[in-house]
Formats: structure tokens, C-alpha cells, sequence
């Protein structure tokens, strides 16, 4: 998110729906306050991919059903492109699950008053506030609850973490801990140079990599020191590839 002076309009925002009427509801919410600094339409899924990819908008209000390419699709595709914050927007309740699966910051289900939409602005205002580049600081503890007591755990340590629901694991030698963060939201914290997306709901240590493995199906495994493996998009090969190369020559 640009920094700006309190008083100037910093989020630029993607709105992208299939349904025009739609898209200009959302728009005309979002014009309305004083902190959006430009609001933009996509009809399609591919036409939001090639419009994330060179705008990069801080927020994105994306549908869900939408045809040839859909919500999940988009973020899909866009791989390690995907935007900072996402709230998916539909008429049907039963993807709630998948979309925080994913990584989205809330869930609009249509229809929706403006006291709902306003609770969703703010709290993405806050994250885009959270995470601001000025801000952001890459931390080396995390605390996690266990039974009765808390624990500070090593990032160094951390082998992989995979999205569970509403939950990250975060998975240190054979034992696991739950944190109560979306895998979107934990990746903000990590250090860029260390930590990598493999897949929509995997991030690993590229520390703890040990290779890559072809499969007969033709697709790619991360394997880690301790022979753990992993699946590895095809929409996060080209990255992953690239990050362990630069590793090997130190650079």
C-alpha cells in the first residue's frame, strides 16, 4: 500500500465480477470512503489475472462463480502474484470454507447490507495498515498456545506450513502446532529470502529443502531434509526453481 499523508486516499482497489450490476454496487460502496484511492472492474477471471499482475491493487473483491474462470482459479493462477488482501464475494455460502483456505482476508456472501460491507473495509484497512511496507519487519518468534501455557517458537526451526481451515500448521521436526492465522496473513511475517509458497495451502523453509523430485505423473515434489514431501504446483515451479538456484550459488 503507498504510504501517504492521513488525509490522502491510499488502497487502490479490484473489483471483479462477472455481473456488471454487481460490480458497480461494490464500486459505488467503495467510492464512498475516503481512504480508497481508485477502484477498478474486471468482468472475467482472466481479465482480473492480467490486471493484478500489472496494477497490483492492495484489495480485491473477488466473485466466486464466475465462468472459464473462477475466484479460485484466479488466485490460482496468479501463483505468487496474489494480491495482499482478498475478500471473496458470492451468493452461496458453501465455498466460506475453501475461500479461507485459500487466504482470503473475509467472506461477503450476497445479499449483504452496508453495515456488513463496511465491518469487511475495515478490517481490510486494518490489515493493509498492519502489513504496510514502512511497517513490515520480518519476525523470528511466533507464539503459539498449547493446552495451558504459550509457546515461542523458533521461524529458523520451521520446516513447512500448511493451511488447515480457519488454522496454519506449522510443522517443526515430527511435532505440529496450530495457530489460529491464515497461512496469507502468517506469510507477512515470515522473511521473504527464507520462506516460499509451493503450493495455494503450503509454504516451506527453503533452508530445509533438499531437492526436487519428477514424478511419473509428471508433476514435481518438494523434499525436505527430513524425506518429508511435498506437493509443488505447477503454478509455483518457475519461482521455487528459481529461489533454490539462487540458494546454491549464494547469492
Amino acid at each position: 500500500m503507498t504510504s501517504t499523508d492521513e488525509h490522502s486516499p491510499s488502497i487502490r482497489v479490484l473489483v471483479v465480477d462477472d455481473e456488471a450490476l454487481a460490480r458497480r454496487n461494490l464500486t459505488l460502496l467503495l467510492r464512498n470512503d475516503p481512504d480508497i484511492a481508485s477502484v477498478t472492474e474486471c468482468g472475467s477471471g482472466q481479465e482480473a489475472i492480467e490486471e493484478i499482475r500489472r496494477s497490483r491493487p492492495d484489495l480485491v473483491f473477488l466473485d466466486v462463480q464466475m465462468p472459464e474462470c473462477d475466484g479460485f482459479d484466479v488466485l490460482e493462477l496468479l501463483g505468487a502474484d496474489m494480491p495482499e488482501t482478498v475478500v471473496f464475494v458470492t451468493a452461496y455460502d458453501t465455498y466460506a470454507l475453501r475461500a479461507f483456505e485459500a487466504g482470503a482476508l473475509d467472506y461477503l456472501l450476497k445479499p449483504f447490507d452496508d453495515a456488513r460491507f463496511s465491518r469487511t473495509l475495515a478490517r481490510a484497512k486494518e490489515k493493509l495498515a498492519r502489513y504496510a511496507p514502512t511497517q513490515h519487519r520480518s519476525i523470528s518468534k511466533i507464539a503459539v498456545k498449547s493446552r495451558n501455557q504459550t509457546l515461542f517458537l523458533n521461524v529458523s526451526d520451521i520446516d513447512w506450513i500448511e493451511a488447515a481451515s480457519y488454522y496454519a500448521c506449522i510443522h517443526i521436526g515430527e511435532a505440529t502446532h496450530i495457530l489460529r492465522r491464515t497461512l496469507q496473513e502468517l506469510e507477512q511475517d515470515l522473511d521473504s529470502r527464507s520462506f516460499a509458497r509451493i503450493h495455494r495451502s503450503i509454504i516451506v523453509n527453503l533452508d530445509r529443502v533438499r531437492g526436487l523430485e519428477l514424478q511419473d505423473s509428471g508433476e514435481y515434489e518438494v523434499v525436505l531434509n527430513s524425506s518429508t514431501r511435498l506437493r509443488l504446483s505447477r503454478r509455483y515451479r518457475k519461482c521455487i526453481q528459481e529461489r533454490l538456484a539462487e540458494l546454491a550459488s549464494g547469492r
